[in-house]
This record gives structure tokens, C-alpha cells and sequence, in this order.
């Protein structure tokens, strides 16, 4: 069985959580897209961790833990991942990197600081990881394979050759030191000793493990309105948030995923430029729901940055689930909004006096309002419940509420940081609103 846990907004929605609870589960856990841009906030019996690489499912002795070839896989960074899971007495995982998975080179990082820089007050707010340099090497094919790391005589040509084009932009466009090839050939050698004894066919590996039945599980990065083709572009990722790039990401039939779990938070949070209707404007209320927030607070994982407060969002969380092709939602950070009196919900969008509950293009959705609805608080702490029916009930009531007007099963409920911090669900019908 292939099932994929995936976001349905902008990021941050608890993914990492739901994977490292399914991980219990699963066999095989693998990252299929996405770099170390994001990070990934788990916690479990070891403690808290933040990864940025590694599957949120390394923490079982039972898994493989699998870098697909769709990620922008940065070595250091990943060799500094496992350091820092091992000394905090991690068990060493099982870990499987695809020979097709290509290498974020060291001047990624530089290009994307560089152009940030010449962008100024029109940058794009990246982290600075070197994910769209990337992303656009890779398309325009002068990217690095981790298989390419042991062909030497072939990779130093191939050096020379992309840095002519490197070292022009840095000379004319930027006007930064230009790169060195025998730097640049040094630094790969040491990659390749770093990796060597994890590169494997993942492709082929993952095909055996379907043909025995085991339980794979692809683990998403960001989320679905982070999409470079279906999300709130030029504001996006360089590379598909969605479960169909879970197929390709990973190196498997698309036939086989056969569960999408999309990670919906009860409440809105973006980190980044880029439209967020359902924001919340006044700074005092957003700053409490920040500092309540998630567990120490709604902070990137990846950058520290405070993320941006909003409502409940349900023309995008709807639009999000839809273009995931959604078969479970799962609703986390629902015990955060146990202070409120009154919770509002965004049900639709106003734009230039016409309502709307279609998710828009950018153009349209910059100029969105949104349409709120408030629903009465439930005034309690409902971490520890274990069942569906012991939360109170305007707890439930906003539950059912969100998943009339999203349309598809919420049938997994956080209520808590913790692993163990579930609710699961049984839905028969949803009246969609």
C-alpha cells in the first residue's frame, strides 16, 4: 500500500507530525520533493526535533527512510541531520538516497542570496536555501546526479562547462568572485565520500517493495497553494507540492497511491511573501494566536521567521484538498483555539463586490476579501481526549462545520504536539455546504 501525507495550504500545517505518527505503520517513508528549505517540527519520545531533509518517520528502528530523486538534495545539510538525531540517541537509521536525486551545489546557495539582493523590496522571500537555482539548473539540464559523482573524468568536464555560464552571470549580473572549477570538483569529491554508502536505484527498490506488500508512505513538503503550477504563483516553490509529483518524486507507478492524507490546520499560518486573505489584520489577536500556536509558538521551522496569522480558510483549504485529490484530511492544531470565545471562519472571498468559494488565480486573489463566519468557542483544554465524542461540543460543531464546507472526511483530529495526540474519525457522509 502507497499512501502520501501532503498540505493543503501554504506549509506549516502539521505534516510532519501525521508522518511520524503513520510511520508506526509503514515500512518505507520517503521524501519525493522539496529541499531544505522547509523543516518539519516533530515531537516523540526522543524529544523535538526540526528535519529538513529526512522523513519525519527516521525515528522507528522498523523504517527506511528514502531521499527520492525528485528532492534537492543538499549532502552537508543532510549528513549534519543525521549528526544531530544520532548524538540525541536516535537509533542510526536505515537510509536510502536515489542515484537520480540531484545535488544542490554551493553556489545554489550564493545565487539565490545574490538574487534576493538585486531583487530587494521585489524578492520573492526565499530562505536563501538555493532551491530555485536548483530547480531551474536542473531544468535547464545543467544539473549534478548523485551518480554522476563517480565518473571523475566526466564530472570535471561537465564542471567546466556549466561554470562559463555561472561565472558570466556572477561577473555581469551580480557583480560577485567568480566560481573555481577545481574548487567546485574538491567540494563534489567530499559529497561523494559523505554519501557514497547511502546511494542506491530507488526506483527499483521501491518497485520490489510494492511487489512484496509493503506499506510505503511519501512525505509532501509544503503545501498545495505553494504549488509552482496550482498555487498563488510567482509567491510558490520550484518544485510540485501535490501527491501526483509523489509518483515521479519517488520513481512509482502513479496507480499505486492509493491514500492521500492532506494536512489541514484549524487555523491559517504562512511563512513568506504572498495572498493570504484570511490574515488576520489586527496585530494584538494575531500575535496571541502566534504565541499559542503549534508547540513554542508559529515560527518556521527552517528560519525562525514568525509566520503569518489567519483564520480558518475554507475556499483555499477546499481547493487545496481538491487538487491534492484528497481521500482523509487530517485537522491539526485544533486544541489551540480552546481561548476564544468566538472563531472566525473565512467561507468565501469577495472580490470587486462579487462572492465567490472558487480558489482564483493570483491576480484576482490579491484583491480578495474575505467573507468571515463566527462560530461559537468551545472555552477549554481538549488536550488528552482520546474520542470524537467526548470533545465539547462547539468543538465538534466546528469540526463538522469546516468539513461541510471543504468536502472531504476529516478523519484524523490533533488535539496536542505529541505522537499520541489523536483522534481518529469515522465519516459516513458529509453535507457539503
Amino acid at each position: 500500500m502507497v499512501r502520501a501525507v501532503v498540505g493543503a495550504n501554504w506549509g506549516d500545517e502539521g505534516k510532519g507530525k501525521i508522518t511520524d505518527m503513520l510511520g508506526q505503520e509503514s515500512d518505507i517513508i520517503v521524501r519525493f520533493q522539496g529541499g531544505a528549505n522547509a523543516g518539519h517540527t516533530i515531537v516523540n519520545d526522543y524529544g523535538k526535533f526540526a528535519l529538513h531533509t529526512l522523513p519525519s518517520g527516521v525515528f522507528y528502528n522498523h523504517t527506511t527512510s528514502i531521499i527520492g530523486n525528485g528532492v534537492a538534495l543538499n549532502i552537508p545539510v543532510l549528513m549534519e541531520e543525521i549528526k544531530e538525531i544520532t548524538d540525541r540517541n536516535v537509533p542510526m537509521p536505515k537510509i536510502l538516497v536515489s542515484d537520480r536525486a540531484q545535488m544542490v551545489m554551493p553556489y545554489h546557495i550564493l545565487f539565490d542570496e545574490y538574487e534576493e539582493e538585486r531583487l530587494a523590496g521585489r524578492s520573492f522571500g526565499s530562505t536563501k536555501s538555493g532551491i530555485a537555482p536548483f530547480y531551474s539548473d536542473k531544468y535547464a539540464k545543467i544539473g549534478f546526479q548523485v551518480n554522476e559523482l563517480f565518473d571523475e573524468a566526466a564530472l570535471k568536464e561537465k564542471i567546466e562547462r556549466v561554470l562559463v555560464q555561472k561565472n558570466i552571470l556572477l561577473e555581469h549580473l551580480y557583480h560577485k568572485p567568480l566560481l573555481d572549477s577545481d574548487e567546485i570538483f574538491a567540494t563534489l569529491m567530499q559529497y561523494k565520500e559523505m554519501v557514497e554508502p547511502y546511494v542506491c536505484d530507488v526506483s527499483a527498490y521501491l518497485w520490489r517493495a510494492i511487489k512484496e506488500n509493503k506499506n510505503i508512505l511519501l512525505e509532501g513538503q509544503l503545501g498545495s497553494l505553494k504549488d509552482p503550477d496550482h498555487g498563488i504563483y510567482p509567491m510558490v516553490t520550484s518544485s510540485s507540492t501535490l501527491a501526483a509529483y509523489g509518483a515521479i518524486g519517488a520513481g512509482i507507478p502513479p496507480y499505486e497511491i492509493t491514500q492521500i492524507i492532506t494536512v489541514c490546520k484549524a487555523y491559517s499560518s504562512a511563512v513568506g511573501a504572498g495572498a493570504f486573505v484570511s490574515e488576520i489584520q489586527d496585530k494584538e489577536i494575531a500575535d496571541e494566536l502566534r504565541r499559542r500556536g503549534g508547540d513554542g509558538g508559529e515560527y518556521g521551522a527552517t528560519t525562525g521567521r514568525p509566520r503569518r496569522m489567519g483564520w480558518f480558510d475554507c475556499v483555499a483549504s477546499r481547493y487545496g484538498c481538491r487538487i491534492q485529490g484528497t481521500t482523509d484530511v487530517a485537522f491539526t492544531v485544533l486544541d489551540v483555539l480552546g481561548y476564544l470565545d468566538e472563531i472566525p471562519v473565512c467561507v468565501g472571498y469577495d472580490i470587486d463586490g462579487t462572492i465567490t468559494t472558487e480558489f482564483p488565480t493570483t491576480g484576482l486573489l490579491e484583491k480578495a476579501k474575505p467573507v468571515l463566519e463566527m462560530l461559537p468557542g468551545w472555552k477549554c483544554d481538549i488536550r488528552g481526549i482520546k474520542t470524537y465524542e467526548e470533545l465539547p461540543e462547539n468543538c465538534r460543531n466546528y469540526v463538522e462545520f469546516v468539513e461541510s464546507q471543504i468536502g472531504f472526511p476529516i478523519t484524523m483530529i490533533s488535539n496536542g504536539p505529541g505522537r499520541n495526540d489523536i483522534i481518529y474519525r469515522t465519516v459516513d457522509t458529509i453535507q457539503v455546504k
